[in-house]
């Protein structure tokens, strides 16, 4: 069964990088893909003749019609591939060899390996279980990241209650070039803020970041493919970089930052553990100091400060900052509902009403909310604060739903006026006696409506004949016109003698 295919976002995310000259196995670990996944789509950019940057009109339709057009025959079959895990655990059974599994296999698919070919597939299958390599850090290449075990305090000076702080630490690979800072929390928000205040102050970005599997920046920890948060990758994305998480309980992977945490623990958590502080801002600046003493103290094996390293080697291979620091936002994947709003934060915001039941995301800041779908923004919104109302662009509806909403008791009022004062009067009562708002918002729009039929004299007559008799229904206005009821009057009580009879007591009977 062939895999799912790679959402076009990610798939311009790999042109991106591969353009930037970064491998496919980096790409892959970058994006949360696998390696196969990204070379597949270089080679496909590559036979279509595409290149970074693409064009701006070019929508995630087109380049998936490019990139997968309908395939023209069906695929070769492939040879059974045996399950190397499987067998590996199998020879460490008394008495199993290779040859035996191999006759097993060919037992169940003749068409498999032969033996020399089986045994070569195994042993280079076996070689990559547990490989040894001593990394080789360029400058600007990476950045490592991650939180240090131990944490501070900070006390509150109003309350006395002990808030607990964690420490960030960020260390770059060449040059050992460290950068700390306390935050209250390990949450997205923090971790985000750490990463762009680390740029600022190594004023330049690496071409990776390693991290830990963090549950605020990698949402799911696998060895072979982890999944980046969305707005961690947003945030890379912005800065030109690429997130390459390590692989889960393999702290070799990001060996330079488990030492920058154990040396910060040293000479900054240590140095401060009897001291008191009362802000998260007065921490900061302690911390601040003693990380400028860290950096410009001389290592006994190289004779020379990460500061100085710093400055000769990897400040000039570091890349340039946006012009713009990264505004936070979190992205939430969100269905269209019925009513063609989806939900955020317990506010409801408007889509175009075509994508009814389709999946979105929305994209959240401390001020816009926006809509996206398969790629493209389809709706921008000011972040309400109004808790279960909604925000609904004019745009966005049908048309039906349009006429109807351009018509407001404002409206009404006003409309009903320019007919006339018996009109006007009509409408008022019909609006205001009706047990329910919209049943007498529709009733009055009815009324008005006959205008068009009938003329404004007609209308304001007949709304007059039904305030006489005591219509208020668009039925009877109706009806009055129709019959030409609206010239009518009802008749005059007769003005005469009371009627004198036997059967008649008169007032004198009360009395």
């Amino acid at each position: 069964m062939p895999g799912q295919r790679l959402p076009m976002r990610k798939i311009r995310d790999v042109l991106r990088l591969s353009a930037g000259g970064m491998s496919k196995r980096k790409i892959a670990a970058s994006l949360s893909i696998g390696a196969t996944a990204a070379g597949d789509c270089i080679r496909r950019s590559r036979r279509a003749g595409l290149s970074w940057p693409l064009p701006e009109n070019l929508s995630d339709e087109a380049l998936e019609r490019i990139l997968y057009p309908p395939p023209k025959v069906t695929a070769k079959d492939r040879r059974p591939q045996p399950d190397w895990a499987a067998i590996h655990r199998e020879l460490r059974r008394p008495g199993v060899t290779l040859q035996l599994l191999w006759e097993e296999h060919r037992s169940i698919h003749p068409d498999g390996f032969g033996y020399s070919r089986y045994c070569e597939c195994y042993r280079a299958w076996e070689g990559r279980l547990s490989p040894t390599m001593r990394q080789l850090h360029v400058a600007g290449e990476r950045m490592f990241v991650d939180y240090a075990g131990t944490t501070l305090e900070v006390v509150d000076g109003t309350t006395g209650e002990v808030h607990v702080c964690q420490l960030f630490v960020a260390v770059l690979g060449a040059s050992s070039y460290t950068y700390a800072e306390a935050t209250f929390t390990q949450r997205l928000f923090d971790w985000i803020g750490s990463h762009v205040r680390a740029f600022t102050f190594f004023n330049g970005v690496t071409a990776q970041i390693v991290s830990d599997n963090l549950k605020s920046g990698v949402t799911k920890a696998c060895f072979y493919e982890p999944a980046v948060n969305r707005t961690y990758a947003e945030m890379a994305h912005h800065y030109g970089t690429a997130v390459v998480p390590a692989r889960p309980r393999r702290p070799k992977d990001k060996s330079k930052v488990e030492v920058g945490v154990q040396v910060a623990t040293r000479w900054v958590i240590a140095k401060l553990r009897n001291r008191r502080f009362f802000s998260l801002v007065e921490l900061n600046a302690a911390i601040r100091e003693l990380v400028t003493q860290l950096n410009d103290r001389v290592t006994r094996h190289l004779g020379t400060s990460r500061r100085a390293l710093f400055e000769e080697i990897e400040r000039p291979a570091l890349k340039k900052l946006p012009v713009d620091p990264y505004l936070y936002a979190q992205w939430k994947e969100c269905r269209v509902g019925l009513d063609y709003h989806v939900e955020v934060e317990r506010h409801y915001y408007s889509v175009p009403h075509t994508l009814l039941r389709e999946k979105v995301w929305a994209r959240i800041t401390a001020r816009t909310i926006e809509v996206f779908h398969r790629g493209n923004r389809v709706a921008a919104h000011m972040r309400s604060s109004s808790d279960r109302r909604h925000t609904t662009v004019r745009e966005h509806m049908p048309s039906s739903h349009r006429r109807y909403a351009d018509w407001t008791p404002e409206r009404i009022r006003r409309q009903a006026g320019e007919i006339g004062r018996n009109t006007a009067a009509l409408i008022e009562t019909i609006m205001r006696e009706r047990s329910h708002p919209e049943q007498g918002f529709r009733a009055a729009i009815g009324i008005i409506r006959l205008v068009k039929s009938y003329g404004p004299d007609r209308l304001e007559a007949a709304c007059g004949r039904a305030l006489e008799i005591g219509a208020r229904s668009f039925t009877s206005v109706n009806s009055i016109l129709k019959n030409n009821l609206e010239a009518k009057r009802p008749a005059p009580a007769a003005d005469g003698p009371p009627i004198a009879h036997s059967n008649i007591r008169g007032s004198r009977y009360f009395h």
